[in-house]
C-alpha cells in the first residue's frame, strides 16, 4: 500500500496557487485512474483504490500547510503505511517552473508542510519535488506562492499533472525511472 500525499491549503482563494500544486497532481491522478470520489477523514479528504496491483490511497491534508503532518500521521496510522511507502508531493522554489526532483529523507529546504510531516513521521519518507521557481524578491515568497498561475502557466501544468498520472506505477515503483522517462518526453 502507498500513501500519495498532495501538500496544499484548503479553500478557493487557494485553488489554482502554487502552493498547491501538489493537490493538483493528487485530482489528475485520481481522475486518470478512476478512483472513487473523495471522502472526508484524517483532517483532510482521501481516496483508496488499486492501480496495476498497486494499493493506492490519495490524500489531500485539509490542515492547512503548516499542519500537514496531523492529516498524514493518523492516515499512515489508519492504512498501515510505513514512511518508506509515503510520497509527498509539494511545490519546490528552489527549481526551475515544472522541473521535478524525487528525494528519500533529508531537509525540509524552509518548506512548512514537510516540516510538520517530518515532525509527525520523521524524515525518511519519499519527496516529489515539483519547481514553481522563485519570486525576484525573497520578500515576495509568501505571496508567491499563494499567487495563482497565470493562464499560460496553468496550461503546462495541467500538461505536466497529466503526464505525472500517466506514469503512475513508475512513481510507486521507481520514481527516478519516471523523472527519466518525464524528461525524455519534453
Amino acid at each position: 500500500m502507498h500513501l500519495l500525499v498532495g501538500l496544499g491549503n484548503p479553500g478557493k482563494e487557494y485553488q489554482n496557487t502554487r502552493h498547491n500544486i501538489g493537490w493538483m497532481v493528487l485530482d489528475a491522478i485520481h481522475d486518470a485512474h478512476g478512483f472513487p470520489p473523495w471522502q472526508a477523514k484524517f483532517k483532510g479528504q482521501y481516496s483508496k483504490h488499486t492501480v496495476e496491483g498497486h494499493g493506492v490511497v490519495l490524500l489531500k491534508p485539509h490542515t492547512y500547510m503548516n499542519l500537514s503532518g496531523q492529516s498524514v500521521q493518523p492516515a499512515a496510522t489508519f492504512f498501515k503505511i510505513a514512511p518508506d511507502h509515503i510520497t509527498a508531493i509539494h511545490d519546490e522554489l528552489d527549481l526551475p517552473f515544472l522541473a521535478l526532483r524525487h528525494k528519500t529523507g533529508g531537509g525540509d529546504a524552509g518548506h512548512n508542510g514537510l516540516k510538520s510531516i517530518t515532525a509527525a513521521l520523521g524524515p525518511n519518507y519519499h519527496r516529489l519535488r515539483i519547481g514553481i521557481g522563485r519570486p525576484v524578491h525573497k520578500s515576495d515568497v509568501s505571496n508567491y506562492v499563494l499567487h495563482p498561475f497565470t493562464a499560460a502557466e496553468a496550461l503546462e501544468v495541467s500538461q505536466a499533472t497529466t503526464r505525472i498520472a500517466e506514469h503512475l506505477p513508475l512513481l510507486l515503483d521507481d520514481p527516478k525511472a519516471l523523472l527519466d522517462k518525464l524528461a525524455a518526453n519534453q
